[in-house]
C-alpha cells in the first residue's frame, strides 16, 4: 500500500519495502529510508521520489535521503558469491541495494540470481541491464564459444517471468548525480569496456554525472577527470574510503562479484556513502570451490569453473 501518490511534478510519497510498478519506460523504486514525511499518515516513515522516463534507454531518479549504497557488477550466477557479498553489505550497514547488470551467464544458479534480485527489487533496489542479461532474450547476439554455451544453457533454465524481468531493465539509469550503467556511459548499448584512461575519459566525457558507476571489465578501477578534462586513474586499495570530491567528475569500476579477473578470486564489490562522498571498495572471500563444482556438475566449460580459483 503506498501513503500519497503522484503530484503534478512527478512526486512520490511512499511507505516503507512498498513497491509501485510504472507503466512505459518509468522505473520503479521505492526504499526504506530514515523518516522523512511528506503527505504521509502521522509518523509515516517515508521518502520523496522523483521518477522521470528517459527515452527507451533508462531512468532518472531523484531522491532527497541520505544512503549507503551497496553496488554490485557482474553477478554471474554465483550463488556462493552473492550471498556472502550480500551479508557483508548489510553486516556494513548498507542501507539499499545497486545491481549493474550481467546477473546471469558463466555460473551455475542463473534461477537463484535472477530471483534473488527481482526480490531485491521489490524491497528497494534497482538494477540495470547487462550485456549477458540481454543476450538471454537475444538469440542472435553472439560470444565467445565458452560464454555462448553457457548463455544458451541459461536461456533453458530460466522462466518467461525471470526473462521478462531481464529484459525489461533499463541500459542506464540517473540517481541525483549518479549515473549507473553496466559497461560506459558513451555508447551503453555498444557495451565497450573501460580498459584505461582514454576510454575513461570518453565515458565521462559523455555525462554530466559527479560519478558514474560501471562494471563489465571485470576488474575494480577509479578514474576522475577535472574540470580542465585533466584525468587520474588508479587501483583503489581495499576496504581504504576515497572521498569522490566536487570540481571532478568520477568513473567508478567496481570489479566483479561472480568472476573477479585481477588475479584476485575473493567477490568484489562497492560501497557509497551519499553523505560523505565516500566511496570504499571491498573484497569478500567466498566458497569458491563449492561454485566451481556447481559449474562442473552441470556441464558447463570446465574452464569458467578454473578461472574462479584463481581470479582470471
Amino acid at each position: 500500500m503506498w501513503h500519497g501518490g503522484l503530484d503534478s511534478d512527478g512526486w512520490h510519497c511512499v511507505a516503507p519495502y512498498r513497491k509501485k510498478s510504472l507503466s512505459g519506460n518509468e522505473i520503479l523504486v521505492v526504499w526504506r529510508p530514515a523518516g522523512i514525511r511528506h503527505d504521509c499518515g502521522l509518523g509515516a516513515a517515508c521518502c520523496l521520489i522523483s521518477i522521470k522516463a528517459r527515452a527507451n534507454t533508462g531512468a532518472i531518479m531523484d531522491w532527497e535521503e541520505n544512503v549507503r549504497l551497496a553496488l554490485f557488477a557482474d553477478i554471474h550466477a554465483n550463488r556462493q558469491a552473492f550471498s556472502a557479498c550480500l551479508d557483508f553489505a548489510r553486516a556494513r550497514g548498507a542501507e539499499r541495494i545497486v545491481c549493474l547488470g550481467d546477473i546471469v551467464g558463466y555460473g551455475a544458479d542463473p534461477e537463484w540470481a535472477v530471483d534473488t534480485v527481482m526480490d531485491l527489487v521489490n524491497d528497494g533496489a534497482i538494477a540495470v541491464i547487462g550485456n549477458h542479461d540481454q543476450a538471454i532474450g537475444t538469440p542472435s547476439e553472439t560470444m565467445n564459444a565458452a560464454a555462448q554455451i553457457a548463455i544458451e544453457w541459461t536461456r533453458g533454465r530460466l522462466s518467461l517471468a525471470q526473462r521478462r524481468f531481464l529484459a525489461e531493465l533499463p541500459l542506464t539509469l540517473r540517481e541525483d548525480d549518479r549515473l549507473y550503467v553496466h559497461s560506459e556511459a558513451s555508447q551503453p548499448s555498444q557495451w565497450r569496456y573501460v580498459r584505461d584512461t582514454p576510454h575513461a575519459a570518453r565515458s565521462l566525457e559523455a555525462t554530466d554525472a559527479h560519478v558514474t558507476f560501471c562494471g563489465h571489465i571485470h576488474r575494480p578501477a577509479l578514474y576522475s577527470m577535472s574540470s580542465a578534462a585533466k584525468m587520474t586513474s588508479f587501483i583503489p586499495t581495499t576496504d581504504v574510503p576515497v572521498q569522490l570530491l566536487g570540481g571532478r567528475r568520477w568513473l567508478a569500476v567496481l570489479g566483479s562479484v561472480g568472476q573477479p579477473r585481477d588475479g584476485d578470486p575473493a567477490a568484489s564489490f562497492a560501497m557509497l556513502d551519499t553523505a560523505s562522498r565516500e566511496i570504499t571498495y571491498c573484497r569478500v572471500p567466498y566458497d569458491v570451490e563449492t561454485a566451481a563444482d556447481r559449474i562442473r556438475a552441470n556441464g558447463l566449460p570446465r574452464w569458467l569453473a578454473d578461472r574462479l580459483l584463481d581470479g582470471r
